[in-house]
């Protein structure tokens, strides 16, 4: 019975010994969860943003390393020469790594962010913290006897003198100093003023540098010309203040003006269809594009630059649905929502710089557009009326056409239309 004993304990020796073998390699392979969280793992990537645009500047994460997302939320925002593209998580997750940094110009298809897969962490099941960094003593021992070394020199440091000060002062300034002094310092010399002097350098944004070349693409390609005239806003002044406040209750739109002159504009253009009209062709163009449907950019400023979002089909709505459109667009341009497609195409563009208090400008033309209509401020003015010095509520309009599309009598005569249709709003309803 003993012999039996020995004998099978001397055949699980060996067993034992694999076991224990088997035991250290399992543990150093990964865990299922570990393989799971690997597997788990999503890459977003820089998404499609229009046909034209292939690239952006990273603007800025709304997200953290750490912090859990939902399905379709926002979490990166990335600046192209048009719009503004929002980077959304294809799945709920929560973020784990940055693969590009703020300002950075990205690609589409290039990896942004890494997420890892998975319900909100609750308090049970959130990941045990990672173990504190080990120290190295050695590392520790020296940065100690360095700390020590600037205390020691921190107090044993001498009190500067007036020079020692003034050698660190020229020591830090990134400008090296002249001996010959500019002509503004002589300028400046003996007086007891001290202003600032300092200057700023900031790199423009890439919705800037579009607006900057397509503004000059316009002046180096359009004849323009521009031509003025002025509107007594007595009467639509009336008609607004008659039913706004009907049509705020009814249907929850404030009247404006805006909706007016798109209106006067667009039955203007029955009689001048050259107005809503383009060139197209190579070398300039040679082919005039007349259109049956007018579709009106609208010039909304923004804080990154003056954008033109489009209301589509304007020969179609009311003065009400015009203006419901107008302050949609106004209200995705201010925050940041435009679409390559709000912005694409656009026959017309009336800029309105009346709200900021413009009194009179001229306008850019919108290639290939051939036309702009620019308002201005209202301000009371002494007119003649009926042989009659009396004060009106008056506008100046502006304008600026592509006198190779347009002559000078056409160009009058639409504004002129326009001038008749707001001094008698009752001539639209004709």
């Amino acid at each position: 019975m003993l012999s039996r004993s020995i004998a099978a304990a001397a055949r699980m020796a060996p067993l034992r010994t694999m076991r224990g073998r088997h035991s250290v390699l399992l543990a150093r392979l990964p865990t299922r969860m570990q393989i799971a969280r690997t597997f788990a793992d999503k890459v977003v990537k820089v998404p499609q943003m229009a046909e034209s645009i292939s690239e952006g500047t990273l603007k800025q994460f709304s997200k953290s390393i750490g912090d859990f997302v939902e399905q379709d939320e926002e979490i990166a925002t990335i600046e192209t020469d048009k719009i503004d593209v929002a980077v959304n998580a294809p799945e709920s997750g929560t973020i784990k790594e940055f693969l590009a940094g703020e300002e950075d110009t990205v690609t589409v298809g290039q990896d942004l962010v890494r997420i890892e897969l998975g319900g909100a962490p609750s308090a049970d099941t959130k990941d045990e913290p990672a173990p504190p960094k080990e120290e190295n003593p050695d590392e520790t021992k020296f940065q100690s006897k360095d700390e020590g070394k600037a205390q020691s020199k921190k107090v044993s440091e001498p009190v500067k003198t007036e020079s020692n000060n003034q050698q660190k002062e020229i020591s830090t300034n990134p400008e090296p100093k002249s001996t010959t002094s500019s002509p503004a310092t002589q300028a400046t010399n003996g007086t007891s003023g001290t202003g600032s002097r300092e200057e700023r350098r900031v790199k423009m944004n890439r919705m800037r540098l579009r607006i900057a070349e397509r503004l000059k693409q316009s002046q180096n390609t359009a004849a323009s010309l521009t031509t003025f005239n002025e509107v007594d806003m007595s009467n639509i002044m009336d008609f607004r203040k008659l039913y706004k406040d009907d049509v705020l209750k009814k249907t929850g739109v404030k009247l404006g003006f805006m909706s007016a002159f798109s209106r006067a504009a667009v039955l203007a253009m029955r009689d001048i269809p050259a107005v809503n009209a383009s060139i197209e062709g190579p070398n300039g163009g040679d082919t005039i594009v007349y259109r049956d449907y007018v579709d009106i950019s609208v010039a909304v400023a923004t804080e990154k630059g003056l954008v033109t979002p489009v209301v589509r089909n304007v020969e179609s709505m009311d003065m009400i649905t015009i203006e419901q459109a107008i302050a949609d667009m106004g209200k995705k341009a201010r925050d940041g929502k435009l679409t390559i497609e709000d912005m694409a195409g656009g026959t017309f563009t009336i800029s309105n710089g009346g709200v900021f208090g413009s009194l009179m400008g001229t306008p850019i033309i919108n290639l290939p557009q051939s036309a702009v209509l620019g308002l201005h401020t209202i301000k009371d003015r002494v007119v003649a009326v009926n042989g009659k010095v009396e004060i009106r509520p008056m506008m100046y309009l502006a304008l600026t056409y592509d006198h190779r599309l347009l002559d000078g009598r056409e160009a009058v005569q639409f504004l002129v239309k326009i001038k008749e249709y707001i001094e008698d709003p009752r001539r639209m309803l004709l």
